[in-house]
Protein backbone atom coordinates (compact mmCIF):
# COMPACT_ATOMS: atom_id res chain seq x y z
CA UNK A 1 0.00 0.00 0.00
CA UNK A 2 1.48 3.17 -0.63
CA UNK A 3 -0.97 5.68 1.15
CA UNK A 4 -3.13 4.97 3.77
CA UNK A 5 -6.61 4.08 2.87
CA UNK A 6 -9.06 5.86 5.23
CA UNK A 7 -11.37 3.76 7.20
CA UNK A 8 -14.60 4.88 9.14
CA UNK A 9 -16.37 3.15 11.63
CA UNK A 10 -19.72 2.55 12.33
CA UNK A 11 -20.86 1.67 15.60
CA UNK A 12 -24.89 1.21 16.20
CA UNK A 13 -26.17 1.54 19.69
CA UNK A 14 -30.11 0.89 20.78
CA UNK A 15 -30.52 1.24 24.50
CA UNK A 16 -27.18 -0.72 25.60
CA UNK A 17 -25.08 1.58 26.50
CA UNK A 18 -22.34 -0.30 28.60
CA UNK A 19 -21.93 -2.59 25.92
CA UNK A 20 -21.18 0.49 23.60
CA UNK A 21 -18.90 1.66 25.66
CA UNK A 22 -16.37 -1.61 25.61
CA UNK A 23 -16.95 -1.42 22.38
CA UNK A 24 -15.70 2.07 21.48
CA UNK A 25 -12.87 1.83 24.33
CA UNK A 26 -11.59 -1.64 22.07
CA UNK A 27 -11.73 0.52 19.06
CA UNK A 28 -9.26 3.27 20.71
CA UNK A 29 -6.46 0.28 20.46
CA UNK A 30 -6.51 -0.51 17.14
CA UNK A 31 -3.92 -0.43 15.30
CA UNK A 32 -5.20 0.87 11.98
CA UNK A 33 -4.45 5.08 12.06
CA UNK A 34 -6.74 7.53 11.85
CA UNK A 35 -10.05 5.43 11.82
CA UNK A 36 -13.05 7.97 12.92
CA UNK A 37 -15.15 6.26 14.97
CA UNK A 38 -19.01 7.16 14.14
CA UNK A 39 -21.46 6.22 16.76
CA UNK A 40 -25.26 5.89 15.59
CA UNK A 41 -27.77 6.03 18.20
CA UNK A 42 -30.82 4.20 16.97
CA UNK A 43 -33.58 6.40 19.09
CA UNK A 44 -32.39 5.38 22.27
CA UNK A 45 -34.61 5.83 25.80
CA UNK A 46 -31.61 5.05 28.28
CA UNK A 47 -29.49 7.95 28.33
CA UNK A 48 -27.41 6.39 25.97
CA UNK A 49 -26.64 9.21 23.60
CA UNK A 50 -25.92 11.72 26.55
CA UNK A 51 -23.39 9.47 28.37
CA UNK A 52 -21.61 8.41 24.78
CA UNK A 53 -20.96 12.13 24.32
CA UNK A 54 -19.57 12.63 27.61
CA UNK A 55 -17.71 9.69 27.92
CA UNK A 56 -16.36 9.98 23.96
CA UNK A 57 -16.39 13.60 22.84
CA UNK A 58 -13.97 12.75 20.37
CA UNK A 59 -15.95 10.49 18.18
CA UNK A 60 -18.57 11.55 16.22
CA UNK A 61 -22.67 10.67 17.22
CA UNK A 62 -25.31 10.66 15.00
CA UNK A 63 -28.82 10.42 16.29
CA UNK A 64 -31.35 8.67 14.31
CA UNK A 65 -34.49 9.71 16.20
CA UNK A 66 -36.23 6.32 16.26
CA UNK A 67 -35.38 2.24 16.04
CA UNK A 68 -35.00 2.41 12.38
CA UNK A 69 -33.74 -1.36 12.64
CA UNK A 70 -29.67 -2.79 11.74
CA UNK A 71 -29.68 -1.73 8.42
CA UNK A 72 -31.31 1.52 8.73
CA UNK A 73 -29.39 2.84 11.80
CA UNK A 74 -26.00 1.44 9.60
CA UNK A 75 -27.52 2.93 6.53
CA UNK A 76 -27.17 6.64 8.72
CA UNK A 77 -23.89 6.07 9.53
CA UNK A 78 -22.47 4.91 6.06
CA UNK A 79 -24.06 7.85 4.17
CA UNK A 80 -22.43 9.88 7.09
CA UNK A 81 -18.92 8.29 6.59
CA UNK A 82 -19.28 8.52 2.38
CA UNK A 83 -19.95 11.95 2.81
CA UNK A 84 -16.88 12.61 4.67
CA UNK A 85 -14.64 10.46 1.92
CA UNK A 86 -13.99 7.28 4.30
CA UNK A 87 -12.83 4.28 1.49
CA UNK A 88 -13.59 1.62 3.93
CA UNK A 89 -17.02 1.59 6.52
CA UNK A 90 -16.29 -1.21 8.93
CA UNK A 91 -19.51 -2.31 10.49
CA UNK A 92 -18.86 -3.88 13.96
CA UNK A 93 -21.42 -4.70 16.73
CA UNK A 94 -21.31 -2.50 19.63
CA UNK A 95 -21.89 -6.09 21.39
CA UNK A 96 -18.87 -7.03 20.12
CA UNK A 97 -14.64 -6.22 20.93
CA UNK A 98 -12.20 -6.17 18.28
CA UNK A 99 -8.50 -7.18 18.69
CA UNK A 100 -5.80 -4.18 17.75
CA UNK A 101 -4.75 -5.46 14.92
CA UNK A 102 -8.41 -6.42 13.65
CA UNK A 103 -9.45 -3.49 11.53
CA UNK A 104 -5.47 -3.88 9.75
CA UNK A 105 -6.10 -7.09 8.93
CA UNK A 106 -9.16 -6.23 6.93
CA UNK A 107 -7.90 -3.54 5.43
CA UNK A 108 -5.46 -5.51 4.22
CA UNK A 109 -6.98 -8.26 3.22
CA UNK A 110 -8.96 -5.82 0.79
CA UNK A 111 -6.31 -3.91 -0.58
CA UNK A 112 -4.65 -7.38 -1.60
CA UNK A 113 -7.60 -8.05 -3.34
CA UNK A 114 -8.72 -5.54 -5.51
CA UNK A 115 -12.17 -7.39 -6.72
CA UNK A 116 -13.56 -7.96 -3.01
CA UNK A 117 -16.45 -5.61 -1.99
CA UNK A 118 -17.15 -6.62 1.48
CA UNK A 119 -14.89 -8.54 4.15
CA UNK A 120 -15.73 -10.42 7.71
CA UNK A 121 -13.73 -11.65 10.91
CA UNK A 122 -13.45 -14.57 12.69
CA UNK A 123 -15.87 -13.93 15.28
CA UNK A 124 -15.84 -16.02 18.93
CA UNK A 125 -17.98 -15.47 21.82
CA UNK A 126 -16.96 -13.11 24.26
CA UNK A 127 -17.44 -15.40 27.42
CA UNK A 128 -15.12 -18.52 25.96
CA UNK A 129 -12.75 -16.85 23.41
CA UNK A 130 -11.70 -20.14 21.95
CA UNK A 131 -15.32 -21.00 20.96
CA UNK A 132 -16.32 -19.73 17.29
CA UNK A 133 -19.64 -17.83 16.94
CA UNK A 134 -18.73 -17.33 12.96
CA UNK A 135 -15.97 -18.26 10.31
CA UNK A 136 -17.87 -17.19 6.89
CA UNK A 137 -21.18 -18.15 5.49
CA UNK A 138 -21.91 -20.80 3.46
CA UNK A 139 -24.06 -19.41 0.33
CA UNK A 140 -24.45 -19.52 -3.51
CA UNK A 141 -27.21 -18.68 -5.74
CA UNK A 142 -28.84 -22.25 -6.55
CA UNK A 143 -27.09 -24.24 -4.88
CA UNK A 144 -29.37 -25.67 -2.18
CA UNK A 145 -27.19 -25.39 1.23
CA UNK A 146 -27.04 -22.17 3.26
CA UNK A 147 -25.11 -22.40 6.68
CA UNK A 148 -22.65 -21.11 8.93
CA UNK A 149 -19.13 -22.24 9.51
CA UNK A 150 -17.86 -23.04 12.47
CA UNK A 151 -20.89 -22.28 15.11
CA UNK A 152 -20.19 -23.76 18.37
CA UNK A 153 -16.73 -25.03 17.12
CA UNK A 154 -13.71 -24.61 19.13
CA UNK A 155 -10.88 -23.29 17.39
CA UNK A 156 -7.85 -25.74 16.72
CA UNK A 157 -6.73 -23.77 13.48
CA UNK A 158 -9.24 -25.78 11.12
CA UNK A 159 -10.70 -22.14 10.08
CA UNK A 160 -7.18 -20.24 9.57
CA UNK A 161 -7.32 -19.90 5.33
CA UNK A 162 -8.33 -16.50 4.02
CA UNK A 163 -10.56 -17.46 1.40
CA UNK A 164 -14.16 -16.52 -0.60
CA UNK A 165 -17.11 -17.05 1.07
CA UNK A 166 -20.71 -16.63 0.51
CA UNK A 167 -21.42 -14.22 3.28
CA UNK A 168 -19.61 -12.44 6.18
CA UNK A 169 -21.56 -11.42 9.17
CA UNK A 170 -22.72 -7.71 10.09
CA UNK A 171 -21.50 -8.30 13.67
CA UNK A 172 -17.68 -7.47 11.41
CA UNK A 173 -17.66 -6.69 7.93
CA UNK A 174 -15.97 -3.98 5.94
CA UNK A 175 -17.36 -2.74 2.89
CA UNK A 176 -15.20 -0.34 0.32
CA UNK A 177 -17.08 2.50 -0.68
CA UNK A 178 -16.54 2.37 -4.30
CA UNK A 179 -18.10 -0.79 -4.01
CA UNK A 180 -20.97 0.44 -2.07
CA UNK A 181 -22.21 2.94 -5.76
CA UNK A 182 -22.88 -0.46 -7.55
CA UNK A 183 -24.18 -2.49 -5.00
CA UNK A 184 -26.21 -0.18 -3.24
CA UNK A 185 -26.78 0.47 0.95
CA UNK A 186 -28.37 -2.39 3.19
CA UNK A 187 -31.96 -2.83 2.17
CA UNK A 188 -33.78 -2.22 5.10
CA UNK A 189 -36.71 -3.75 4.76
CA UNK A 190 -35.61 -6.74 6.40
CA UNK A 191 -35.42 -4.25 9.90
CA UNK A 192 -33.47 -7.23 11.89
CA UNK A 193 -31.53 -10.57 10.22
CA UNK A 194 -30.87 -11.36 6.85
CA UNK A 195 -29.63 -8.22 5.67
CA UNK A 196 -26.09 -8.53 6.18
CA UNK A 197 -26.19 -11.80 3.75
CA UNK A 198 -28.44 -10.02 1.46
CA UNK A 199 -25.48 -7.30 1.02
CA UNK A 200 -23.03 -9.77 0.54
CA UNK A 201 -25.29 -11.68 -2.04
CA UNK A 202 -25.62 -8.51 -4.04
CA UNK A 203 -22.13 -8.42 -4.09
CA UNK A 204 -21.63 -11.39 -5.59
CA UNK A 205 -24.49 -10.63 -8.05
CA UNK A 206 -22.26 -7.40 -9.31
CA UNK A 207 -19.66 -9.17 -9.94
CA UNK A 208 -17.57 -8.82 -7.05
CA UNK A 209 -16.48 -11.12 -4.25
CA UNK A 210 -16.32 -11.58 0.16
CA UNK A 211 -14.03 -12.79 1.97
CA UNK A 212 -13.23 -14.13 5.49
CA UNK A 213 -9.94 -13.32 7.28
CA UNK A 214 -9.49 -14.99 9.95
CA UNK A 215 -6.70 -13.22 11.08
CA UNK A 216 -9.04 -10.77 12.43
CA UNK A 217 -10.04 -11.58 15.50
CA UNK A 218 -13.38 -9.97 17.40
CA UNK A 219 -15.11 -11.19 20.39
CA UNK A 220 -18.56 -11.33 20.53
CA UNK A 221 -21.31 -10.73 23.39
CA UNK A 222 -24.20 -13.09 21.44
CA UNK A 223 -27.53 -12.08 22.21
CA UNK A 224 -26.76 -9.06 23.97
CA UNK A 225 -29.80 -7.23 22.04
CA UNK A 226 -32.35 -9.58 21.36
CA UNK A 227 -32.58 -12.51 23.70
CA UNK A 228 -32.17 -15.93 21.82
CA UNK A 229 -34.69 -18.69 20.48
CA UNK A 230 -37.35 -15.77 21.40
CA UNK A 231 -40.67 -15.54 19.58
CA UNK A 232 -39.03 -11.80 18.57
CA UNK A 233 -35.89 -13.36 17.06
CA UNK A 234 -37.67 -16.18 15.05
CA UNK A 235 -40.26 -14.06 13.69
CA UNK A 236 -37.44 -11.74 11.93
CA UNK A 237 -35.55 -14.79 11.14
CA UNK A 238 -37.87 -16.74 9.26
CA UNK A 239 -39.79 -14.19 7.88
CA UNK A 240 -36.48 -12.52 6.31
CA UNK A 241 -34.94 -15.79 5.64
CA UNK A 242 -37.73 -16.34 3.18
CA UNK A 243 -37.51 -12.81 1.71
CA UNK A 244 -33.83 -13.40 1.04
CA UNK A 245 -34.41 -17.19 -0.72
CA UNK A 246 -36.94 -15.92 -3.02
CA UNK A 247 -35.01 -12.80 -3.83
CA UNK A 248 -31.34 -14.85 -4.36
CA UNK A 249 -32.00 -18.09 -4.75
CA UNK A 250 -35.85 -19.54 -4.78
CA UNK A 251 -34.53 -23.07 -4.74
CA UNK A 252 -33.80 -22.29 -1.43
CA UNK A 253 -37.07 -21.94 -0.19
CA UNK A 254 -37.65 -25.42 0.77
CA UNK A 255 -35.12 -26.34 2.44
CA UNK A 256 -34.50 -23.18 4.62
CA UNK A 257 -37.94 -24.30 5.93
CA UNK A 258 -37.23 -27.56 6.58
CA UNK A 259 -34.11 -27.01 8.55
CA UNK A 260 -36.22 -23.69 10.55
CA UNK A 261 -38.68 -25.72 11.08
CA UNK A 262 -36.96 -28.50 12.55
CA UNK A 263 -35.13 -26.52 14.50
CA UNK A 264 -38.06 -24.96 16.20
CA UNK A 265 -39.84 -28.25 16.51
CA UNK A 266 -36.24 -29.07 18.52
CA UNK A 267 -37.15 -25.96 20.82
CA UNK A 268 -40.92 -27.13 21.26
CA UNK A 269 -39.34 -30.30 22.57
CA UNK A 270 -37.76 -28.56 25.25
CA UNK A 271 -40.74 -26.69 26.57
CA UNK A 272 -39.90 -23.68 24.13
CA UNK A 273 -43.21 -22.66 22.25
CA UNK A 274 -42.77 -18.85 22.13
CA UNK A 275 -40.25 -20.27 18.94
CA UNK A 276 -43.54 -21.92 17.18
CA UNK A 277 -45.39 -18.67 17.87
CA UNK A 278 -42.64 -16.58 15.80
CA UNK A 279 -41.96 -19.07 12.97
CA UNK A 280 -46.14 -18.97 12.06
CA UNK A 281 -45.81 -15.26 12.46
CA UNK A 282 -42.52 -14.84 9.94
CA UNK A 283 -44.36 -17.42 7.39
CA UNK A 284 -47.56 -15.49 7.58
CA UNK A 285 -46.25 -11.89 7.18
CA UNK A 286 -43.89 -13.21 4.15
CA UNK A 287 -46.91 -14.66 2.25
CA UNK A 288 -48.42 -11.15 3.01
CA UNK A 289 -45.68 -9.48 1.92
CA UNK A 290 -45.20 -7.52 5.32
CA UNK A 291 -41.67 -6.04 5.74
CA UNK A 292 -39.97 -3.94 8.18
CA UNK A 293 -40.02 -3.66 11.33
Amino acid sequence: MTATPSAAIIILNWNNWPDTLACVASCHRLTWPGARIIVVDNGSTDGSEELLRKRFPEAEIIQTGSNLGFAGGNNAGIRHALSQGAEYVWLLNNDAVAEPDSLTKLIEAMEQYGDAAIAGSKIFYDDNPERIWFAGGIWERNRLRIRQRGAGEYDHGQYEQLCTVGSVSGCSMIVRSSAIEKIGLMNETYFLYWEDTDWCARAWEQGFKVLFVPASRIRHKVAATIAPRSERQYYYNTRNGLFFCRRHSPRLLPVFLAYAAADVLAGMLRGNISMLRGFMRGIADFFRGHSGR
